[in-house]
């Protein structure tokens, strides 16, 4: 015992704070909210375009483009082809939405809005919300992400929440992955079983648009249109922070 307890305290305190607004808790090669600048944007120019591997980004003669981050997989592809280097990325994390409208940014955009949830929701789940996972047809790479989250750099649960194992234990339902044909009624049996009231949580590109799976006979485009969305959670994989930030906002803590 007494070796264990030495071992732990040179271990030292590994459980990091949340990061203030002037912050960028993230690496150094993160990719997270669009550069965009649109004077330097050519007119007529679709090179940015044609690049993007999942068509999330809109042409703009004038204004620039337009970033759709529910599509985006914040690869490099559209800034490598950008010939006038429009595009870039910063370092900015805080990337969740309330409104799928949101997701969509342009030159001069802030971060998406993340409203809280509502009074009485607050009431209930403002200090203990419990969420149930479900993979349906995910890579594992948003799967992963969620799970550090719980690791003691993060501590997500010493917010109030937590994973849980039963729908019937849980407040909201986190789906990742592009929701495959197989796991639609899995997913949907999952949400009817947890009490009302409950909130969706949809979790990376593949959960809000499909991802590289869009237009997939084998898949569906994301979960929008199959259940009510109450949060976004853009990336691919969408990193710690960005989840810990959207899910503390929803719940009014930030």
């Amino acid at each position: 015992m007494l070796d264990i307890l030495r071992a732990r305290l040179a271990f030292g305190q590994r459980t990091v704070p949340l990061p203030e607004p002037h912050e960028t808790p993230v690496a150094e090669g993160f990719r997270g909210l669009p550069a965009l600048a649109a004077e330097r944007c050519p007119a007529e120019c679709a090179t940015c375009a044609g690049a993007c591997p999942t068509g999330a980004i809109t042409p703009g003669a004038g204004s620039g483009p337009r970033i759709d981050l529910g599509r985006c997989l914040f690869c490099p592809e559209c800034a490598a082809a950008c010939p006038a280097g429009a595009i870039g990325f910063t370092r900015e994390h805080r990337l969740a939405a309330t409104s799928r409208d949101d997701l969509a940014v342009g030159s001069g955009d802030s971060c998406p809005a993340v409203e809280p949830m509502a009074p009485d929701l607050r009431k209930l789940f403002g200090r203990s919300f419990k969420l149930r996972q479900v993979s349906a047809g995910g890579c594992n790479g948003c799967e992963g992400e969620l799970i550090v989250t719980g690791t003691l750099v993060y501590d997500l649960s010493r917010f109030g929440v937590q994973f849980v194992a039963s729908p019937r234990h849980a407040d909201a339902l986190v789906v990742t992955g592009p929701v495959s044909k197989n796991m639609r009624l899995a997913l949907e049996k999952t949400y009817a079983a947890l009490p009302a009231p409950k909130l969706v949580i949809a979790c990376g590109a593949c959960a809000i648009s499909g991802g590289p799976f869009a237009g997939s006979p084998e898949a569906h485009d994301g979960v929008g249109d199959i259940l009510p969305v109450d949060l976004w959670i853009p990336g691919c994989p969408p990193h710690p922070w960005t989840l810990v930030d959207g899910v503390l906002r929803l719940m009014g803590r930030l």
